[in-house]
């Protein structure tokens, strides 16, 4: 008899990617203060790690509040080209496509009318700035935003002609504030109706109700076929926490070193901090 086997039928492929997807992990990874430094660079052996990881069948993707535009360019960076990336905190999931002209097309995006939450924020915060990103990653300013938000394409409105924009997400500065004053003035704001977080300086984004992280990542989940208990997400802010909370049910939630009380609280594991390349040691331990 011939040594050669038989022709594998469809049902046996199907196993076959079944049990693939059953393996491999899917690692979301935050951008700034995470696999960046502050200055934006990457540590070598960071980099060398999420190739690594990419190289033996992960799905490693970005999940982050940054918008399209500040996003892809980390994807080039880091030299990976994952299936989907969840921007905007959630609000924006790119599909890779080869057809575009970046490689990324926008596969779910969520909009909404941001009139009434920035009428709110400005009664109590009249002295903030205000930024709106809308569908197509376009972003539309009251006055001096910083560069590494906007991105591309962006210009200076007023308030009023801001407020018409249907947003992905809402960016708003309070330069006059430091962080517990911020914190105490969104507690008494009570924004109902959004999704919220707050970062490292008084920074607020605002997304639509209920879209966050997490609900962008168990959407590409789900369209990978990747179980709950293989997906591991690392981040510092405060906009990861819902996405530690989705991760750590039954996989793995690791914040940076140097992230906020109420971040590590959230979280199963914490990892040295971005200047000691900890995405790099959380890596190394797949």
């Amino acid at each position: 008899m011939s040594g050669a086997s038989e022709p594998r039928g469809e049902s046996a492929a199907a196993t076959d990617s079944a049990e693939a997807s059953a393996d491999r992990w899917l690692v979301a990874l935050d951008i700034d203060g995470t696999v960046l430094h502050e200055d934006g660079t990457l540590s070598d052996i960071v980099g060398a790690e999420v190739r690594r990881v990419v190289a033996e069948g992960n799905e490693v993707m970005l999940a982050t509040g940054r918008s399209v535009a500040t996003t892809l360019p980390v994807l080039q960076l880091l030299g990976i080209a994952p299936e989907f990336v969840v921007c905007a905190n959630g609000a924006i999931t790119l599909a890779r496509d080869a057809s575009e002209p970046l490689g990324y097309r926008r596969e779910h995006v969520e909009i909404f009318d941001p009139g009434p939450v920035l009428r709110k924020i400005r009664s109590h915060l009249s002295e903030a700035v205000f930024a709106v990103e809308d569908e197509d990653g376009w972003f539309r300013y009251t006055e001096a935003f910083p560069e590494t938000v906007l991105g591309a394409g962006s210009e200076q409105v007023t308030f009023e002609e801001l407020i018409e924009t249907e947003a992905t997400r809402v960016v708003v500065i309070s330069p006059d504030h430091d962080m517990e004053d911020f914190l105490a003035v969104v507690e008494r704001m009570g924004l109902h109706r959004v999704s919220y977080s707050i970062g490292w300086t008084a920074w607020l984004d605002i997304a639509p109700d209920g879209v966050n992280k997490a609900t962008g990542l168990e959407r590409v989940r789900e369209r990978l076929g990747i179980p709950r208990d293989r997906v591991l997400a690392i981040g510092d802010g405060r906009n990861d926490i819902d996405m530690f909370r989705w991760a750590g049910e039954s996989g793995r939630a690791v914040a940076m070193g140097q992230a906020p009380r109420d971040v590590i609280d959230v979280a199963t594991e914490v990892t040295a901090s971005v200047y000691d390349d900890g995405v790099a040691g959380v890596l190394g331990s797949l």
